[in-house]
């Protein structure tokens, strides 16, 4: 597996961000014209008076203090509470489709690559916009890469899905170069009428140039040593939403059909499966915890990374050794791991080990081990 490398990341993050004080002010005001609306039903005892939030609350269960985001003033409007989103731009092009392909173009020109030296493309996130024609098919047109394109999803963790699909592909020949591509707009799939969840989110996207060791030109390139997959069937984190909504007997809204988790049983469940798996992962690749220089972890809460890392290096860890985006930028899904990796790995040696690993829904966990290349 060492003869196929990481040669280049990009990322985009979007021009506009949200701060937890200017959330809070917006959910505050939507629960108080709430709770005046029903204050009668309140009193009354039918139904319970919702509760208030504040930024320190959000920071100190999540870690987060802003998130970016493609619109904010959708998001900050009491009245509307969710993202204003153009389906398709004037060209046909989709929102993902434009968000990708930047992240591409920087994965690309970290790489050295020409989008005409990529053979195969996938786009792999939460959720794409439209089921068909697939997003990746999009972006593989607008860059003019050549061979075939497809989209897949699974959920957090897709990132690291696509990254063994496109090591598997090139290893049994077919394909020498991939690019795997996140643009994930969380902020769409969010009840930011949701105290307990409102503020988990934010927008990004990223990329990641997957090539023969032969052909590697990069002068960033990463050896992948192994990669690994593991799914366990559980409900804790759900979104229902779907094609077949549509067509559903039941058609009031509900909250299952955006993000719905139970944190504290997430939590508990999420820290012991990544962390074994990573731990497992390693053994199997014959690298110990004192190889390991770096631990790019998924972006979804500040307590859950840290009680992770602690178990996999068996001892607490610094914010070098494990590093930290969510706080300026949330959760952006499968795209919080290669932010991570995106912007804290220059500064390793040649020969020095790091692990890329993600978590969430399904449950679904994945990592790829890797080592500075010492080709340039």
């Amino acid at each position: 597996m060492s003869e196929i490398v990481i040669s280049g990341s990009g990322i985009f993050t979007p021009h506009e961000s949200i701060s937890n004080q200017e959330l809070v002010i917006s959910f505050n005001r939507y629960i108080r014209e709430f709770n005046q609306k029903h204050a009668m039903k309140i009193s009354s005892g039918r139904i319970r008076a919702l509760k208030e939030s504040s930024a320190d609350f959000i920071t100190k269960v999540s870690g987060i203090k802003s998130r970016f985001v493609i619109n904010k003033s959708g998001i900050l409007d009491p009245s509307i509470m969710f993202p204003q989103i153009k389906e398709f731009n004037d060209e046909g092009r989709s929102l993902q489709g434009e968000i990708g392909e930047h992240a591409a173009r920087e994965a690309l020109q970290q790489a050295s690559k020409e989008p005409n030296q990529v053979d195969a493309v996938m786009v792999t996130c939460t959720a794409v916009q439209n089921l068909y024609p697939a997003i990746a098919i999009e972006i593989q047109e607008v860059l003019g890469a050549t061979g075939y394109a497809f989209d897949m999803q699974s959920a957090c963790s897709s990132m690291l899905f696509g990254i063994q699909i496109a090591t598997d592909a090139i290893y049994h020949g077919n394909a020498n170069c991939v690019l795997v591509i996140s643009p994930e707009i969380c902020t769409a799939r969010v009840c930011f009428q949701d105290r307990e969840t409102h503020f988990l989110f934010g927008d990004a996207a990223a990329a990641l140039v997957i090539e023969k060791k032969e052909s590697c030109r990069s002068q960033n390139a990463y050896e992948i040593l192994g990669t690994k997959l593991y799914t366990q069937f559980s409900n804790t984190v759900h979104n229902h939403f779907g094609f077949l909504n549509q067509a559903s007997t039941r058609k009031t809204k509900t909250p299952s059909r955006l993000f719905n988790q139970q944190g504290k049983k997430l939590f508990k469940d999420i820290v012991r499966i990544a962390s074994h798996h990573i731990r497992q992962h390693m053994s199997h690749v014959g690298i110990a915890a004192s190889d390991l220089k770096r631990l790019w972890l998924h972006q979804a809460n500040v307590h859950i990374n840290r009680s992770i890392s602690k178990r996999v290096f068996g001892r607490n860890t610094n914010c070098k050794e494990s590093p930290v985006i969510l706080d300026e930028y949330a959760n952006t899904s499968s795209v919080g791991s290669i932010i991570s990796f995106h912007k804290y790995n220059d500064d390793l040696e040649k020969g020095d080990i790091g692990v890329i690993c993600a978590f969430g829904a399904g449950y679904s966990v994945g990592s790829v081990v890797l080592k500075k290349s010492t080709l340039v």
